[in-house]
């Protein structure tokens, strides 16, 4: 295998990570800006003076809102300027035909999950010791993940899932642990820690993107499916 140079390396590295995370980008930030600073809530109201002001549309945030693989769409500080100080983010999770939302963390918020439609697999683990919680998410069921609880879901049907994500913050974070492949640790200190050479050029190669928060899942369930478009039944959206 060829060597890289440290700055070849660096550059890799950041094209990689650059694929492999979700990022909502502020997209009005001289209008938050304002919000923050308003003396009064009526102030803040007359920031935001439209009733279209008050409207968020999940449908019209692409390239999130898909199911093929899938995707997070996210209502909260960064994406809509009314949520700012409310303490709030309200999400939808579409997971296409064994797609998944890889293992994640919010550092600052608690994740309550209710399912809509489809058949959804959950885990979870808290903190060291604790054992792993599994859940199957079928339409009106719910689970919580507590903050920075590491979770992951994954359709293991052959259709479409949605789901409705609420966190306790609106700004809560994530942070995939995925990303320890691609964020710039010393590949020899998380190999001794791992007991073995994980992490490699080859592997932070094959590192799924996961642009939208959502990729594609387990090779088995993949197969059992086969084509994911001809096969999935849509959610009903209406």
């Amino acid at each position: 295998m060829l060597r890289k140079s440290p700055p070849a390396m660096g550059a890799i590295l950041a094209l990689l990570f650059k694929q492999a995370i979700t990022i909502d980008f502020t997209r009005f930030p001289g209008l938050i800006a304002k919000l923050d600073t308003a003396a009064t809530q009526l102030d803040r109201l007359g920031l935001l003076p439209n009733d279209d002001d008050w409207v968020f549309d999940f449908s019209q945030q692409q390239p999130f809102f898909n199911t093929r693989p899938g995707g997070v769409a996210n209502m909260n500080a960064a994406t809509f300027p009314p949520a700012r100080k409310n303490g709030l983010t309200l999400a939808i999770v579409q997971l296409g035909p064994c797609a998944m939302l890889p293992p994640h963390y919010h550092p600052r918020a608690a994740n309550w999950v209710v399912a809509i439609c489809g058949n959804t697999t959950t885990w979870m683990q808290e903190e060291n010791g604790a054992h792993t919680i599994t859940t199957h998410l079928t339409p009106m069921k719910a689970t919580i993940f507590p903050a920075g609880a590491l979770h992951m879901m994954g359709n293991e049907a052959c259709e479409d899932a949605m789901l409705v994500s609420a966190l306790t913050a609106e700004d809560a974070g994530t942070l995939n642990i995925g990303n320890i492949f691609t964020n710039g640790f010393d590949w020899d200190w998380v190999n001794a820690a791992f007991g073995g050479n994980i992490l490699n050029e080859q592997s932070a190669a094959d590192i799924r993107p996961i642009g939208t928060g959502a990729n594609w899942g387990s090779r088995k369930c993949m197969a059992r499916c086969g084509d994911r478009d001809e096969h999935a039944s849509k959610c009903d959206q209406r």
